[in-house]
């Protein structure tokens, strides 16, 4: 199984670590790509438009003076640079042992900047959206549509994708037609008064509980209805839909 999950807008900045070395990333096919993006970002930054390209407030200029220092800023593990509601959920700093060690192969963050990030790599605080464009290589998400697809399979293997991914970082990479049958979107509903609607923080924090409860149980289903079982008996009430892309599978809650 892997667990496809965005990135977070808002980061922790860590204070000490070693500087950024791409070629210790996971999905080293990607290091390429991560170079002329990193390059890219470096160069918007020096510019005076920058923060009105990466749709940065006022309040949040020192958001571009970190892009430029992104190469030499400390890094730490990316389950702690990552936060927000979806990753305060999930908490990967108090998972038990055995479901941190599940998390370093079964969860992946598909990132604007670096591609395919997974729990353990050392990477820097960013702000980089999944709709930006950058100079001289034009939209993230047309650079990731490129490179992306290879990685993600060859993370993923014959198990079972469950893509928990906001459509911004779902326009990175689409599971080809060959994926279908062993392919999972969640969407969160939230029920009230008899009506159900999506809400971002329940569906944020729903998916976070979600990815915690699969990691802590272990189990490593290999079908969406394998998976919906798996959370039905974690205590989630899911209703399955068969769709051209794969399952869906939708999780009704009523209270966080």
């Amino acid at each position: 199984m892997l667990i496809l999950l965005p990135p977070s807008e808002g980061k922790y900045a860590p204070r000490r670590g070693k500087p950024l070395d791409l070629s210790s990333l996971g999905s080293p096919r990607l290091t390429g790509a991560r170079e002329r993006v990193l390059a890219a970002l470096e160069e918007l930054s020096a510019r005076p438009d920058a923060a009105e390209v990466l749709g940065i407030g006022s309040t949040q200029a020192d958001l571009v003076g970190l892009n430029a220092r992104v190469r030499t800023a400390p890094t730490a593990r990316a389950d702690a640079v990552y936060t927000g509601v979806l990753y305060d959920a999930l908490s990967f700093a108090d998972l038990s042992p055995a479901a941190r060690r599940r998390a370093t192969s079964r969860v992946a963050v598909v990132s604007s900047l670096f591609g395919l990030v997974r729990p353990g790599d050392r990477i820097p605080a960013y702000r980089l959206s999944g709709d930006v464009s950058l100079p001289g290589v034009g939209s993230v998400a047309g650079v990731w549509r490129e490179e992306l697809g290879p990685a993600v399979l060859d993370a993923l293997g014959t198990g079972l994708l469950v893509d928990l991914r906001s459509s911004t970082y779902a326009a990175f990479w689409r599971p080809p037609a060959e994926l279908v049958r062993r392919t999972s979107t969640v969407r969160v509903l939230h029920e009230s008064g008899g009506r159900r609607s999506v809400v971002s923080h329940f569906n944020k924090a729903t998916k976070g509980r979600i990815v915690r409860a699969l990691l802590e149980d272990g189990r490593n289903p290999a079908t969406p209805a394998a998976l919906a079982r798996v959370l039905g008996d974690l205590g989630w009430h899911v209703e399955a839909t068969a769709e051209r892309t794969g399952t869906r599978l939708d999780v009704v809650v009523s209270d966080l």
